[in-house]
């Protein structure tokens, strides 16, 4: 179906537009012919969302065109239900602003989201991680795998998810797509895009943060938002609760991902070195900046192999959306303005 093309009945809100998961969705869901709506907090609001119904279309960035903003916030229980009449899907891609106030923010927010997808009857999209697994579960874990997170972040994604699941007895549809690490053209928060590199500049150094031996587990957001738009087409011949993982970008050595940023890079005239991630920098700050402790709680799965099974995905779609690796990585660095040309910056692709 030709993007901006749209059937009756397709209707989507996606809470988090602004953030690179979320806006990736939003633009597949758009290519497919759905329209797609947004909340959008105010600067006057201080939180609190504004009663006003008028919407508008954002027409200036990539991220946001064919989207219908009204104004408003998530934390606000009344405008998110304005926000999701006559919306048959609700993408929950939000999180605290600046990822502060996780263990105040989090759980009210998607209570909301709940209370809004039972009154109009939508099914509920959540992108998940892989915070929610501890040791007990490792290496190669499954949908219904034990959770028994060791981190406060952890704690909160299965209580998050646990939300979900007593929804569905209530009659709440939802989908929880898990994926390893986010990366992708317009994904700014990411260990990609502020560890391994620095957006806004040419690769030079390619930082390694994990142990060399130990997997890791990365997803090409524009992929993830594929799987979730074929999930959602349906949606209603999945389980009311129905969990997924994705395969992803499998760095079976913890080496792939920093030598195809060498890869790319050289392919563009410019020559990168490799260095060890400077952990011992980020124990020194931590006690005084929030960043370095939210670094070194999730450390753990640098030093520990974590691969998600992605055969109930498979089995469920035929395959899995994949992008090659090397195809990822340029978009990725391209979008993040680190090839060294006149590429679009992160701030300028948002």
């Amino acid at each position: 179906m030709a993007t901006g093309s749209f059937e009756t009945g397709r209707t989507a809100l996606v809470l988090g537009v602004g953030g690179g998961i979320g806006g990736e969705v939003a633009r597949q869901l758009i290519g497919a012919g759905w329209r797609v709506r947004a909340l959008q907090r105010t600067a006057s609001a201080s939180g609190a969302s504004s009663t006003s119904s008028a919407t508008h279309a954002i027409a200036t960035a990539p991220a946001s065109r064919g989207v219908e903003r009204l104004h408003g916030d998530v934390m606000d229980r009344a405008a998110v239900r304005r926000a999701a009449q006559g919306c048959d899907v609700i993408v929950h891609a939000v999180n605290p602003p600046g990822y502060r106030r996780w263990a105040e923010l989090v759980l009210p927010m998607i209570d909301n989201t709940l209370a809004a997808a039972q009154a109009v009857g939508a099914t509920v999209v959540l992108p998940g991680t892989v915070y929610n697994f501890g040791p007990e579960a490792l290496p190669l874990v499954g949908e219904d795998a034990p959770q028994q997170p060791r981190t406060r972040k952890g704690a909160i994604r299965v209580a998050l998810e646990q939300r979900l699941e007593a929804a569905s007895a209530h009659g709440v549809r939802s989908i929880i797509v898990r994926a390893g690490d986010f990366f992708g053209p317009r994904v700014g928060n990411s260990w990609l895009a502020q560890g391994f590199v620095k957006a806004g500049q040419p690769v030079r150094t390619v930082r390694e943060p994990g142990v060399r031996g130990v997997g890791h587990a990365w997803a090409y957001v524009p992929d993830v938002a594929r799987a979730i738009l074929e999930l959602i087409e349906m949606r209603t011949t999945l389980a009311p609760f129905a969990r997924f993982h994705m395969g992803g970008h499998w760095d079976a050595d913890g080496t792939q991902m920093a030598a195809a940023i060498c890869r790319v890079a050289q392919r563009h005239g410019l020559h990168a070195q490799r260095k060890a991630f400077p952990w011992p920098l980020i124990y020194a700050a931590a006690p005084f900046a929030a960043t370095p402790r939210e670094m070194l709680e999730m450390r753990y799965l640098w030093r520990e192999t974590l691969q998600l099974d992605n055969a109930r995905l498979v089995a469920t779609l035929g395959r899995e959306p994949h992008t090659p690796l090397d195809a990822a990585i340029e978009a990725t660095l391209a979008g993040l303005g680190c090839l060294g040309e006149r590429t679009p910056t992160l701030a300028a692709a948002q």
